[in-house]
Parts: structure tokens; sequence; C-alpha cells
């Protein structure tokens, strides 16, 4: 089983963000990370799970997404986001990252479980040190899609 353990953070919202990743697969582990001048929280928490599952080459293994973030799990795991999609994400926030998840969702087809953030579990915490650090970094991307959605 590849496991994947996500966290976003964003000072202000929007404001500086970043995101942090940690993958986990056999003895195998990666981390990533990286910041945005201008983002939001949730954007950060979204764009975490995609760019894990990017990282991804194989789907012969199960994989589960481990996620503080109630948006990105009850989206997923309640279904929401197949009826946001249905309505062309009228009125949603951040449909160009729900458009990138779709085909990974398909082609890796995750299991999502909410883990309650800051409560001590090393994989969420690196997480959080990843996104905080990422969101504080000197060399920040512009995040193209919030510039876009204003």
């Amino acid at each position: 089983m590849i496991v994947i353990f996500t966290d976003g953070a964003a000072k202000g919202n929007p404001g500086p963000g970043g995101y942090g990743a940690v993958l986990k697969f056999a003895q195998h582990r990666k981390e990533l990370s990286e910041g945005f001048r201008l983002t939001t929280n949730n954007r950060m928490e979204l764009l975490a799970v995609i760019r894990a599952l990017q990282e991804i080459k194989t789907t012969d293994y199960p994989v589960q997404v481990y996620s503080d973030s109630k948006y990105v799990v009850d989206a997923i795991e309640k279904g929401w986001l197949w009826s946001w999609q249905k309505k062309g994400f009228k009125d949603k926030k951040n449909p160009d990252l729900w458009q990138m998840y779709i085909p990974l969702h398909q082609q890796f087809k995750p299991k999502f479980i909410w883990i309650k953030g800051h409560n001590g579990h090393p994989e969420n915490e690196r997480c959080d040190q990843l996104a905080v650090s990422a969101a504080e970094g000197n060399r920040l991307q512009i995040d193209q899609g919030y510039e876009q959605l204003g």
C-alpha cells in the first residue's frame, strides 16, 4: 500500500501559503513541499494531494491519503465532488484544482482518511512543518489558479 500524508497552510487567507506531503511505500519515503506568494489554505490542502498523487508511478498498489482537511476529505469521500463536476463547478471554489484532481482520482482511486490536525501524529506534524516552511520561503511561486480566480 502507498500511504500519503498531506497538509496545507496559508498565512492570511489569502496570503503566502504552502503545502507539504509525505509519501510512504515499503521502506521508501519521499517528502514534497512548495510555496506560493498568494493563495488560500484550501487550495494548498488540495494541491498537496494532487502533487503527491502525481508522484506515484504505478497503479499496482492501493493508495490511502491522510489529510486534516475536511474540505478535501469530505468533498471526495461524501461524493460532493461528483455533483460539483456535473454542475460545472458553478459557484464552487478551486475548480482548476478539482479538475486537476479528477483524473488522478480515476487513475489511483485513493481512499481518504481524515485525521485531526496538530494532534501529535508524526507524519501530519511533518507535513505541517513542510507547508509552513514553504509558505515562509524566499522563492515563492505565483499560484496561477488563485490569480486567475481573483
